[in-house]
């Protein structure tokens, strides 16, 4: 199968760790250009050092003017993204009763409004060259709703919708527009999910974990290069007929067919 990604540049948001380094690696490896951000500098050092030529920005897609001095930076480079992959940490763990308008606000900053803006400002480019790629990663919390993620259950749904719409929008421009919807994946973020639930239950993060993995038919976590995996796929010409879809990549663990 060919890929043909050599040349072309991808910005990864948040792809100093986890999924979203996995992810730029992978893009990286494929032959494509690429450009990360993350908070730590420290962090983009590190993931920048396994990818000679990589482009990292220290930004917070948390916050306007952050994301237009990435997009800025990461297009002045490349001569204009032509793949994007929205990545971003999630929001906190919470029940619904715990959480208060601030927590809400802060939180469609970081997961919605984080997309709207990088992607308005990649997009006319995309639109130009009648060629474009935008990969949201989210979460299987938006098929089937992961206890204690109240704020991720719901934000994200929204940033669903908002992407099958813009799929509708662009696909005559031939821009693209899919999500990945991972799974319980073997990155910070799960870790500080166990710690959560740790917490609560008195359980330890071992015992968890093992549980987990029973309720998985795969009965282990993923790993952060098997969610990259389908991400480089979709901002390849190989899914040059798929958009508009959401795709879990999860072990089996959504138990709904589609």
């Amino acid at each position: 199968m060919k890929l043909k990604l050599e040349n072309k540049s991808v910005l990864v948001t948040a792809g100093s760790k986890g999924i979203g380094l996995a992810t730029a690696r992978g893009f990286y490896e494929a032959g494509a250009r690429v450009a990360i951000c993350s908070r730590s500098q420290e962090n983009l050092d590190a993931a920048a050092a396994f990818m000679p030529g990589c482009v990292a920005i220290a930004g917070d897609v948390s916050n306007a003017d952050d994301i237009q001095r990435i997009v800025t930076a990461a297009s002045d480079d490349f001569d204009g993204i032509d793949i994007l992959v929205n990545n971003a940490g999630g929001p906190p763990t919470g029940l619904f009763v715990d959480l208060d308008d601030s927590d809400w606000e802060k939180a469609v900053e970081l997961t919605l409004m984080s997309v709207v803006r990088t992607t308005r400002l990649v997009l006319p480019h995309m639109q130009a060259q009648k060629w474009g790629r935008i990969i949201n990663i989210s979460s299987t919390g938006v098929k089937q709703p992961v206890p204690g993620l109240t704020l991720s259950n719901s934000i994200r749904l929204a940033v669903l919708g908002w992407a099958k719409t813009l799929a509708n929008q662009v696909g005559p421009d031939n821009v693209l527009v899919n999500t990945v919807c991972p799974g319980f994946t073997n990155t910070d973020r799960i870790t500080q999910i166990f710690e959560s639930q740790s917490a609560a239950s008195g359980k330890t993060i071992d015992e968890i974990s093992k549980g987990l993995a029973t309720q998985i038919p795969l009965r282990r976590l993923g790993q952060p290069e098997e969610i990259a995996n389908l991400a480089v796929f979709l901002g390849s010409q190989a899914a040059s007929y798929i958009t508009g879809t959401a795709i879990q990549v999860d072990g089996g663990s959504v138990q709904s067919p589609g």
